[in-house]
C-alpha cells in the first residue's frame, strides 16, 4: 500500500475544486491577475496537485517565519523550504493589491488561469535572514541565494488557492503524473514498497546498479523520479535527460522500475532540500527515498569550499525520518571492478583491487572530442543520446563579438572573417553588423545608454539563437558598455562558444579613418551621445583577443581569430 500523504490527507486541490470549476473559471476573467514566474508556476503546479501537501497555497508571514526559523508550519507540520509568491511594489500598485482580495494566477507561457488566490497578507521578507537560515549562507555563489537577491521581488503574498486547471505540458505527457495518479499506478501493479530515486543528471550504469541494489535489499520496486522543472544553472536540458532515462529504464529487470517526472523548481538547499524532497516523495506514495552524498548541493562557495558537508543531508533526513515516515536509503558510492566486471559499494572494494572511474570532467571531454566512452561506464544507447545532444566542438556554434569605436575597422575585420570562415566550411556563417541590427531590429531606438543596452540585448539574443543552431556568428557593434557585453556573453554561452575581440584602435586613428566626418559633427555638437566624444567607451576587461588595426593588417587579425577558434576545437579535435 502507498505511503500516507504528509499531514494525513493528500491536498489534491484540482479534484477538490472540480465541482466549482466553471464558476472559478468565470470568476478568474473578472479578477486582477498576476502572471507567474517559471519558479512560481512549478510551485503552484505541485501545490494544486498535492505534491506539496499539506500546503494549500503560498505561505503567509507566520508560516513563512516558522518555516525559516524552525522547519515547521505554524500547525506543527514539518516543512523545510519556504514556498512564496513574490511580487513587486509595481505589481501591488498596478492591481491595488490588498488583504482579502482575490486574484487570478496565470501561466506565463499561455496566459491560462491556473488558480485563484485569496490574499491573507502582504509582507516584506528579510532576504538575508532567509538566505542564511534556509541555504546556510548569504553567498551569491549559491544559485538560490543569487536568485533570491537578484530575481525575487521585494514583497511576498500569502494565501490559499482554489485550483482551476493544471499547467498544460506538451512534452513527455505520459510520464507526468500527479501524486494521485502515481499512487493509482502503484496500487494497480501491487507495488507496496517503492524506492524513489531523485536525479537532475543523466543516468549511467553506476546509477542503475545502485538503484537495483537499493531495491533488492529492501524487496522493493524503483521509481526513477527526475526533476524536470528548474534545476541548477548549467545542467543538461531535460529533453536530453528524459531520452536517457527512457533508454536506461529498459536496462532494469522486467517489472522492477518505472519513470515519472517531477515538475519541481529546485533550490539546491542541501539538507533542507533533501528533507523537502523526502516529503514530496512521500506525498507521491513512495516508502523509501535514496539520499546521496551532498544531496542537492550547489557546489563551491566564493571561498572555494563546499556549501554543505557530504553527509549533512542524510543526517537531517535521518533525524526526522520517523516523523515523515519514509525510510532513508543512503546513497552508497559504487565502484567498478574490471576484473570481475561489476559495481560494488566503495566500502566493499577488496584491498588492492583494480578499480576504474571516469570523472564528470573527463566524460565531458570525451563527449566534446568524440573519444571512446566504455560500456562499463555507460550504455551505448545512452552515450549515443548524449553525443547527439552534445556534439563535439567542431559541430557546435560560436559567436565572435567584435567591439570598438566607430571607424575602428571592426566591420572590415568582420567581413574578412566571414569570408575566411566560409572558406573553412563545416557550418553556416552569419554576419551581424551594427548598422544591420540597427536597421532591421532596432530602428526605433535612439542612442541613450538604456536604448543602446536594449540594442545589444537584442543582438545577443539573435546571436545566441544562431549559435544554438550550430552557426558561426560574427557581430560587430560598438557595444561601449561592459554590462551589456557581459549579458550578451551569458546569453550566447548557454549554447555555444563566445569570443570577445576588442578592436582597440586608438581614438585618434578612428577619427582619421572616419571618411563620413561623423566625429567632426559630434565635436561640433551636431550629434550628441557619441561614443568617444561625449559618451564613454568602457574597454573590455575579459576579451579573448585584443587587436589593433593601426599596427596589424586585417589579414593578420583574421588569422589570429581563426587560430583562436582552431585552438578551442571548432575546426576539429583538440
Amino acid at each position: 500500500m502507498a505511503n500516507t500523504p504528509h499531514g494525513g490527507i493528500l491536498k489534491d486541490l484540482i479534484v477538490r475544486d472540480q465541482p466549482i470549476h466553471q464558476q472559478l473559471l468565470q470568476e478568474s476573467s473578472t479578477l486582477q491577475s498576476v502572471v507567474l514566474t517559471e519558479r512560481q508556476l512549478c510551485d503552484l503546479e505541485l501545490i494544486i496537485s498535492g505534491g506539496f501537501s499539506p500546503l494549500e497555497g503560498f505561505l503567509n508571514q507566520k508560516d513563512y517565519d516558522s518555516v525559516v526559523d524552525d522547519l515547521r508550519l505554524t500547525n506543527g507540520s514539518l516543512w523545510s523550504i519556504p514556498i512564496n509568491l513574490d511580487v513587486s511594489q509595481e505589481d501591488i500598485d498596478r492591481i491595488s493589491l490588498k488583504v482579502d482580495q482575490r486574484i487570478t494566477l496565470r501561466d506565463p507561457r499561455n496566459d491560462n488561469p491556473i488558480a485563484i488566490l485569496t490574499v491573507q497578507d502582504i509582507y516584506r521578507p528579510d532576504k538575508v535572514k532567509e538566505a542564511v537560515k534556509v541555504f546556510g549562507d548569504d553567498d551569491v555563489a549559491h544559485p538560490a541565494v543569487k536568485y533570491l537577491h537578484q530575481s525575487v521581488k521585494e514583497f511576498y503574498v500569502g494565501g490559499n488557492v482554489q485550483a482551476i486547471q493544471a499547467p498544460v505540458h506538451y512534452d513527455y505527457v505520459a510520464y507526468r503524473n500527479t501524486p494521485a495518479e502515481i499512487r493509482a499506478f502503484f496500487q494497480k501493479l501491487n507495488w507496496t514498497r517503492v524506492v524513489a530515486f531523485q536525479t537532475r543528471n543523466p543516468m549511467h550504469r553506476a546509477h542503475r546498479e545502485l538503484t537495483v541494489r537499493a531495491a533488492r535489499s529492501r524487496q522493493a520496486n524503483v521509481l526513477i523520479n527526475p526533476v524536470v522543472g528548474l534545476t541548477k544553472p548549467g545542467d543538461i536540458d531535460h529533453f536530453t535527460r528524459v531520452r536517457v532515462y527512457e533508454a536506461i529504464i529498459r536496462r532494469y529487470p522486467t517489472g522492477m522500475a518505472a519513470l515519472s517526472l517531477l515538475p519541481l523548481a529546485m533550490r539546491m538547499a542541501g539538507p533542507r532540500e533533501a528533507l523537502w524532497h523526502a516529503i514530496i516523495r512521500k506525498n507521491h506514495g513512495n516508502t523509501h527515498f535514496i539520499i546521496g552524498r551532498d544531496h542537492a548541493g550547489p557546489g563551491k562557495n566564493s571561498a572555494g569550499k563546499d556549501f554543505y558537508g557530504p553527509y549533512d543531508a542524510q543526517y537531517l533526513v535521518e533525524k526526522y525520518k520517523d516523523e515523515i515516515d519514509i525510510e532513508v536509503v543512503p546513497f552508497q558510492q559504487v565502484t567498478y571492478l574490471p576484473d570481475s566486471d561489476e559495481y560494488v559499494p566503495s566500502d566493499e572494494v577488496p584491498a588492492g583491487a583494480k578499480t576504474l572511474d571516469i570523472s564528470g570532467t573527463e566524460l565531458r571531454r570525451r563527449l566534446r572530442s568524440g573519444a571512446h566512452i566504455p560500456e562499463w561506464f555507460s550504455y551505448p544507447e545512452v552515450v549515443a543520446l548524449l553525443r547527439e545532444s552534445h556534439p563535439p566542438r567542431s559541430k557546435q556554434g560560436f559567436t565572435v563579438f567584435l567591439t570598438g569605436y566607430h571607424a575602428s575597422k571592426k566591420e572590415h575585420i568582420a567581413r574578412a572573417l566571414q569570408v575566411s570562415l566560409n572558406q573553412q566550411g563545416g557550418r553556416s556563417i552569419s554576419l551581424l553588423l551594427g548598422e544591420t541590427i540597427r536597421g532591421k531590429l532596432s530602428s526605433e531606438l535612439g542612442f541613450s545608454k538604456r536604448e543602446r543596452d536594449i540594442n545589444i540585448n537584442r543582438l545577443g539574443f539573435v546571436a545566441a539563437e544562431l549559435t544554438k543552431a550550430g552557426a558561426g556568428v560574427i557581430v560587430a557593434p560598438i557595444a561601449p558598455y561592459e554590462d551589456a557585453r557581459k549579458q550578451a556573453r551569458q546569453e550566447v554561452e548557454k549554447s555555444g562558444g563566445f569570443f570577445l575581440v576588442h578592436v582597440a584602435t586608438p581614438l585618434e586613428q578612428c577619427i582619421a579613418w572616419d571618411r563620413d566626418g561623423v566625429y567632426e559633427r559630434a565635436k561640433k555638437g551636431e550629434i550628441t551621445g557619441f561614443t568617444g566624444i561625449d559618451d564613454p567607451y568602457e574597454a573590455p576587461k575579459n576579451a579573448e583577443l585584443v587587436v589593433d588595426p593601426s599596427t596589424e593588417s586585417v589579414a593578420q587579425i583574421v588569422r589570429r581569430i581563426v587560430l583562436l577558434l582552431d585552438q578551442q576545437g571548432y575546426f576539429g579535435d583538440v
